[in-house]
């Protein structure tokens, strides 16, 4: 252990441990609790009392263990204070004190558990959110109301209404029957997704990525594609989300500033990570159940990151899989994607139908992102005074100030 340091350094190694580890704390203190929202209360206790400890006493060589063998011992205090001794505590009890730390190996699969029990169909979907956020991907109140757009005390409403009715409901802590699969594995990939989606380009602040969010979610992904390697979609996903973040190093110039992906330097994207995207979409297809929604935009994130340029990608194969997608997931983001890939493979003006069918609807109404697209288009067809106006009016509607600041360049090229 190393000793006498500052309450600033082992806050920073407390969040470092945590990001990593508290999952599987979690996880493990709710296999043996069978409560979620208590394992999660303990390992927050934990680490109050490692802060307290630690920059005296030292870094543990194995945190995550002194973590949850701290919160073992205050659940057992607990039950005691609450004199509740029937034989379903003692025998917790018995199990945590006689758990060492040496033996803390906590499995992978009860990873799986925590994630589907915090998705259980009894919560509602923002619940599911929240909680999933909060226990799965360690993140905090603050940071979760952020990627939410929703103020903290909303958020923290959230998780504590989550645990009371898992409690109330008496969830069991423990993956789902195969037959159960259907419902609660579509709310778990669509959390994980949107984690990454947040870190893939966060939808405020004045960073346009936040790639340690982004990463989180495709190392859950990674877990569950391995726990659960017959679930074609669990692999679509994580083949998304591997090609996506191929481009990281790419997607921002050196001030943070967004690059878009027509001026990408495509020697920067990550060639490895790429040929992992390509393996797992290829599982996703060996499973021989057809391709779901994460498994085709899988198929349209390959085609760009194995075309050498913009102009060499094929197009008219993004249309197609746009086309199947929005057949399969009707979403106007998808339609409006669509659109873009249509302008590419067959000019803007048949992209502007679109585009001007969606506005028409009231399809994205409040959202930057059809004025940005309706802009790019009348600006390919000479049509700069409209362009600039939609361009404006989609960088006002931006909550993301790097967004804003894009558009608003592109605004005033047009002058």
């Amino acid at each position: 252990m190393a000793r006498g340091r500052s309450v600033t350094d082992v806050s920073r190694t407390l969040d470092a441990v945590w990001r990593i580890e508290g999952a599987r704390i979690v996880a493990t203190l709710a296999k043996k609790t069978g409560d979620v929202g208590l394992a999660e209360d303990l390992a927050q206790e934990a680490l109050a009392e490692a802060l307290a400890q630690w920059p005296e006493s030292g870094v543990p060589q194995n945190a995550g263990a002194w973590l949850t063998a701290v919160a073992g011992r205050r659940a057992i205090d607990g039950w005691r204070r609450r004199e509740r001794q029937d034989a379903r505590y003692r025998q917790m009890a018995h199990d945590l004190a006689e758990a060492s730390v040496d033996e803390w190996e906590p499995l992978d699969d009860d990873v799986l558990r925590l994630v589907f029990t915090a998705c259980h169909p009894v919560l509602s979907r923002e619940s599911q959110v929240a909680l999933t956020l909060r226990v799965v991907a360690s993140l905090t109140t603050e940071e979760i109301a952020r990627m939410l757009l929703v103020p903290v005390a909303t958020v923290q409403a959230r998780i504590t209404r989550a645990k009371k009715t898992l409690a109330a409901a008496h969830v069991p802590f423990e993956a789902p029957d195969p037959s159960e699969w259907g419902d609660r594995l579509g709310g778990v990939l669509g959390v994980v997704y949107l984690i990454f989606t947040e870190g893939y380009a966060a939808t405020s602040g004045d960073r346009w990525m936040r790639t340690d969010l982004a990463h989180e979610a495709l190392r859950l992904g990674r877990v569950l594609a391995g726990l659960l390697p017959r679930e074609p979609e669990v692999h679509g996903l994580v083949a998304l989300m591997e090609f996506q973040a191929s481009r990281f190093a790419a997607r921002v110039d050196r001030e943070g500033n967004p690059v878009l992906l027509a001026d990408q330097d495509r020697t920067r994207w990550d060639r490895a990570q790429i040929g992992r995207g390509v393996a797992a979409l290829q599982r996703a297809d060996a499973v021989g159940r057809g391709r779901g929604a994460y498994s085709l935009q899988a198929a349209i994130a390959e085609c760009h990151a194995i075309a050498p340029s913009v102009d060499d990608t094929d197009w008219d194969r993004i249309v197609i899989l746009y086309e199947a997608l929005g057949r399969l997931a009707p979403n106007p983001v998808v339609e409006l994607n669509r659109a873009v890939a249509v302008s590419m493979a067959t000019g803007p003006a048949n992209a502007l139908r679109i585009v001007d069918g969606l506005a028409a609807a009231g399809s994205l109404k409040g959202s930057y992102l059809l004025p940005s697209v309706r802009g790019e288009l009348l600006s390919r067809l000479g049509r700069n005074a409209e362009a600039r106006e939609e361009l404006l009016i989609a960088a006002s509607l931006a909550a993301n100030e790097r967004e804003s600041a894009v558009l608003r360049a592109k605004a005033a090229a047009l002058v």
